[in-house]
C-alpha cells in the first residue's frame, strides 16, 4: 500500500507540474498575438496635425491619463483640423465661398453639390430670365398707350403647347438626378458597417460603439477661447470628438433621451433626425481622414445652438489604437485569439495527459 500511495502521490505531481507549465506559452502566445502599436506621425496624413498638448485628446480620459496615453500606446494622436476643410469659411478668408455650400468629403455630397452647380443654378436661372424677359415683352408691348383697343384674343394653340411641353422637359431633366441623389442617400448599410448611435441630449451629443465593447463617449462644446488656443472653430470644437475611421461604410444610428434633435455635419452631406423612442439609421462613408464639423438642426431648447458636432476621421489602424485606447476591442480580437492559444496549449496538455 505505501508503494502505491508513492506512485499515486508522484502522479498527481507530476500532473499539476505539467498543467502549470502548458499555462506558461499561453501568455507569451497572448503576447505574439497583441499587434503592434502604430505610430502616428502629422505627416503621415494629408490635412492630419498633431494637436497641441495633451489636453487635446479626444475620448473619455483625465488630463494625466490622456498624456500618458500616446506614450503607453504609441499610436493614437489627435488629429488638428485643417482650415477650410470640414467647417465653415468666414466672409474674410473668402466672401463668395462663404455664401456658398462648403466643399463636400462625401460621395453623396459630390454629386448632390455637381447637381446644385450644373443642373439646378443653370436651369433656375435659364427659367427665371425667360419669365423676366416675357413679362417685360408684355410690358412693352400690350400697354395701353400702344393697345388702346384692347385684343379679345382668347387663346393660342402654339403657345398652349410650348408651355406645356418645355416645363415636362425641364421636370424629367431634374427628376432623374434628384430620384438618384433621394435614393443613395437611403442606400443601407452593408453587414460589416461600423456602427456608431448618437444620442441626442439637452443640450449635449453621446457617441456609443457597440461593436467595440460599449464605448461611450461624451460630447459638449468646448469654450470659444479654449477653441480657438487649439486651433478650431469657434462655437463648433469639442472636448470629446466622435471619432470613425475613414474609408470604411458606418452605420449611423441616432436617437435622443428627451426632445427631438438632428445630427447634422454640411460638408459630408449628412442629416438625420434624432427622435426620443426612436432609432434613425443611415449609411455614412468618409474617403479621407480629417475633421468635420457640424451642429444639431433642429430646434431643441434654450441651448440649441451650442451642441456642436464634431466627426475625426482616421486612418483604421489609428481608428483601431483609439478603440484601445478608450477601453475597447475590435470586432474579432477575441475570436481570433482563442484557436491561437487553444494551438500553442494543444503540445502541453497531451504531454500532461501523458505523464498521468
Amino acid at each position: 500500500m505505501g508503494q502505491r500511495d508513492t506512485r499515486m502521490k508522484m502522479a498527481f505531481l507530476a500532473a499539476v507540474a505539467a498543467g502549470l507549465a502548458a499555462f506558461a506559452p499561453l501568455s507569451v502566445a497572448a503576447q505574439d498575438a497583441a499587434p503592434a502599436p502604430v505610430a502616428a506621425e502629422a505627416g503621415q496624413v494629408e490635412g492630419a496635425q498633431t494637436a497641441p498638448g495633451p489636453e487635446a485628446l479626444p475620448g473619455n480620459l483625465t488630463p494625466t491619463e490622456a498624456a500618458a496615453a500616446p506614450a503607453a500606446e504609441g499610436a493614437y494622436t489627435p488629429m488638428a483640423p485643417t482650415k477650410g476643410k470640414g467647417m465653415p469659411t468666414s466672409y474674410e478668408d473668402d466672401p463668395l465661398k462663404s455664401m456658398t455650400f462648403q466643399d463636400q468629403y462625401s460621395a453623396n455630397g459630390e454629386y448632390a453639390l455637381w447637381m446644385h452647380d450644373w443642373i439646378l443654378m443653370p436651369v433656375i436661372t435659364a427659367i427665371s430670365l425667360l419669365v423676366l424677359g416675357l413679362l417685360l415683352y408684355v410690358v412693352v408691348r400690350f400697354n395701353r398707350r400702344r393697345n388702346p383697343v384692347a385684343s379679345r384674343t382668347t387663346h393660342n394653340t402654339t403657345i398652349e403647347v410650348v408651355w406645356t411641353i418645355l416645363p415636362v422637359i425641364i421636370l424629367v431633366m431634374i427628376a432623374v438626378p434628384s430620384i438618384t441623389l433621394l435614393a443613395r442617400q437611403y442606400e443601407t448599410p452593408p453587414a460589416d458597417a461600423v456602427t456608431i448611435k448618437a444620442t441626442g441630449y439637452q443640450w449635449y451629443w453621446g457617441y456609443t460603439y457597440p461593436d467595440h465593447g460599449e464605448i461611450e463617449v461624451v460630447s459638449n462644446m468646448l469654450d470659444e477661447a479654449e477653441a480657438l488656443k487649439r486651433g478650431e472653430p469657434g462655437q463648433l470644437a469639442v472636448d470629446n470628438r466622435m471619432v470613425v475611421p475613414a474609408g470604411v461604410p458606418l452605420r449611423i444610428q441616432t436617437t435622443a433621451s428627451d426632445v427631438i434633435h438632428a445630427f447634422a455635419v454640411p460638408s459630408l452631406w449628412f442629416k438625420m433626425d434624432a427622435v426620443p423612442g426612436r432609432l434613425n439609421e443611415k449609411l455614412l462613408t468618409i474617403p479621407e481622414p480629417g475633421v468635420y464639423y457640424g451642429q444639431c438642426s433642429e430646434l431643441c431648447g434654450a441651448r440649441h445652438a451650442y451642441m456642436p458636432i464634431a466627426i475625426e476621421a482616421l486612418p483604421p489602424a489609428e481608428f483601431a489604437a483609439w478603440v484601445k485606447a478608450q477601453g475597447g476591442s475590435m470586432p474579432g480580437e477575441a475570436e481570433a485569439a482563442a484557436p491561437a492559444a487553444e494551438e500553442t496549449a494543444a503540445p502541453e496538455q497531451v504531454a500532461a495527459l501523458t505523464a498521468r
